[in-house]
């Protein structure tokens, strides 16, 4: 088995032509592109573009009737605890009323 022996500047440099040739040979070898298949893809593109705005406008949409509707619920939980609130201070003045119509009618008695 013969040792290694490192390649000289000669060598490497052989090589690396050779790389770069047959990169170019597969570049060129490649078909060349169609019009066609690049507009197509545009076309797509912008239509996913636009399908992703719009799913973002529906969302947006969506929370700001879901921030609606929960100020609304808000707003008619406070108008109900008001009501209750007024409906207990009448019944509670009219206890007193109550009330002081039987005092006034056991003072009358005596």
């Amino acid at each position: 088995m013969s040792a290694y022996k490192a390649p000289d500047f000669k060598e490497r440099a052989a090589l690396a032509q050779q790389a770069k040739q047959k990169a170019l040979d597969r570049l060129k070898a490649k078909p060349p592109i169609d019009p066609a298949v690049v507009a197509e893809r545009a076309a797509a593109r912008v239509r996913r573009e636009e399908a992703a705005a719009a799913k973002r406008v529906a969302k947006r949409e969506a929370e700001e009737a879901a921030r609606l509707a929960k100020i609304e619920a808000a707003r008619l939980a406070a108008e109900q605890e008001e009501q209750a609130a007024k409906a207990a201070e009448q019944s509670e003045a009219e206890k007193k009323a109550a009330r002081d119509a039987r005092y006034a009618a056991r003072k009358k008695r005596k």
